[in-house]
């Protein structure tokens, strides 16, 4: 992210301003003639919420937010309104833009700068030729009297780890492979502040994490398992919040290999969960949250090679469980299945895993939501649910109730990979719960992980969907205390 976010005393002079203004009031933008005045005001009565002065090189755009409508509405809009303003910022091409809240609401202005950053992300580094139109100011100044200069440290900390989180999203396999990733965590570490350990194949070996040395043995890059940890002073919590995120760099599907079409192409997105963990920890150790937190990453890819696991075979997870291998592309369960096990090292307050683990949530909710389950844990889900309709990446509750468990019941080893054609979802939750012992949420983001064309600022590829939500949940935990 090349934006700089500061806070501004006064309002800037010569350069152009995006206000935010309310509905129903009398607007009246510093440095606007009468005429425009008027003109505004009149474009507000009849409903417009977007409207931009031009003034020869210089411009003013005002967003008018509707306080009538639930305060979660009115910062999606706000942030969606990101795409007409973006336009005009990169046609003009000047190298900063004042914020200015005309509402005193550092919340909805928040919400507006916030789309307007990460409507601006793009993916080109491997392109050579860049497009000659993809201006952005390198400086936001903001003008919000009640907007503290934490806050915008907040909010800069926040997109920039969802900036992080897509670009590892988006990487190819070619560029990254576990070992890969693995390094960019460090490098992600050393520039927040948080500790990070790598596990090599051979500490797995000895560590007998069998769901991750089974997916990895048709691979031949070396798995990885990476330990992440902020760990403040004086945090608020005795006992640590364990993040875990799929890490699979590329998913074929194994020999249960996937079709290309909508599918294997884009599977180099099968570690969203991971980039969402890393990016999270990244927001959370820059804005130095009071906040003890773990986060827990297996990697590999998954590839049809010809030491590959079959469907029919039978594996020793971490803790020891067997699982038959029905099908080889329900394999990030496997993984996960390992460091949820691996977690309970810890005796944590609560784990919350993220993956991009079943095409069924994806049928189930679309790309606008996240796929919810959890164990033990109403009052934190309550506190995540808050977060997701906060900052619009919401969870949908499904149900972890036992009938499912009796589905993914093997007869030759205790549990089997999947379930069946029903649930698919709630039976691969199912297998996870198997592996846990402690309060515990999971969240299956197939969805809204990666988008095959932009929806406003969440854009084209990897969106860091879970990132602006963990982030969120945390800060709210640690304000709570």
């Amino acid at each position: 992210m090349d934006t700089v976010l500061v806070k501004s005393e006064t309002i800037p002079d010569g350069v152009p301003i995006v206000c935010l203004a309310g509905k129903g009031s009398d607007v009246r933008v510093p440095g606007l003639s009468a005429s425009e005045t008027e003109y505004i005001n009149k474009r507000i009565e009849k409903g417009d919420d977007l409207i931009t002065i031009n003034r020869l090189g210089n411009y003013t755009c005002v967003a008018v937010n509707d306080g009538s409508k639930p305060v979660a509405r009115q910062l999606e809009k706000l942030r969606k309104m990101s795409s007409g303003i973006h336009q005009v910022v990169k046609e003009h091409e000047h190298p900063e833009i004042a914020a200015v809240d005309l509402i005193n609401d550092p919340e909805l202005i928040s919400a507006l700068i916030e789309g307007l950053v990460l409507i601006n992300y793009r993916f080109d580094k491997y392109v050579t030729k860049k497009e000659s139109r993809n201006f952005f100011p390198s400086r936001i100044s903001i003008y919000c009297p009640y907007l503290g200069e934490e806050d915008i440290a907040r909010l800069s900390s926040v997109c920039e780890a969802v900036y992080l989180a897509r670009n590892l999203v988006n990487e190819p396999l070619s560029h990254l492979n576990a070992t890969g990733l693995a390094e960019r965590f460090r490098e992600m570490g050393a520039s927040a502040g948080f500790e990070v350990e790598v596990m090599n194949r051979h500490k797995i070996e000895s560590l007998r994490m069998g769901g991750l040395l089974a997916v990895n043995k048709g691979s031949v890059d070396p798995p990885t398992f990476s330990v992440m940890e902020w760990k403040p002073d004086n945090p608020v919590n005795d006992k640590p919040v364990v993040l875990v995120g799929k890490g699979v760099v590329y998913d074929t599907g194994g020999l249960s290999l996937k079709p290309t079409p909508n599918s294997m192409d884009y599977m180099k997105c099968d570690m969203a969960g991971a980039a969402t963990v890393a990016g999270t920890l990244y927001a959370v150790a820059s804005c130095r949250l009071p906040v003890h937190v773990i986060g827990l990453v297996p990697a590999t890819d998954n590839r049809p090679d010809g030491n590959a696991i079959v469907p029919g075979d039978i594996i020793s997870m971490y803790d020891g469980t067997t699982v038959e291998v029905l099908n080889t592309d329900a394999e990030g369960r496997l993984l996960l299945g390992d460091a949820l096990s691996w977690a309970r090292q810890y005796d944590p307050a609560l784990v919350i895993d993220i993956a991009t683990l079943t095409g069924s949530a994806l049928a189930a909710i679309g790309t606008h939501g996240i796929v919810a389950m959890q164990k033990d844990a109403e009052k934190w889900y309550s506190l995540l649910e808050e977060s997701g309709y906060h900052t619009h990446e919401r969870t949908v509750l499904f149900p972890l109730w036992e009938e499912y468990r009796e589905m993914i019941k093997s007869d030759i080893a205790d549990i089997k990979n999947i379930g069946g054609k029903e649930a698919g979802t709630i039976t691969a939750g199912k297998f996870l719960e198997h592996f846990t012992s402690y309060p515990w949420i999971h969240l299956d983001i197939a969805g809204p992980a990666f988008l095959q064309s932009a929806e406003t600022y969440r854009t084209k590829g990897g969106t860091g969907t879970g990132v602006r939500l963990l982030a969120d949940f945390l800060y709210r935990y640690a304000m709570k205390g």
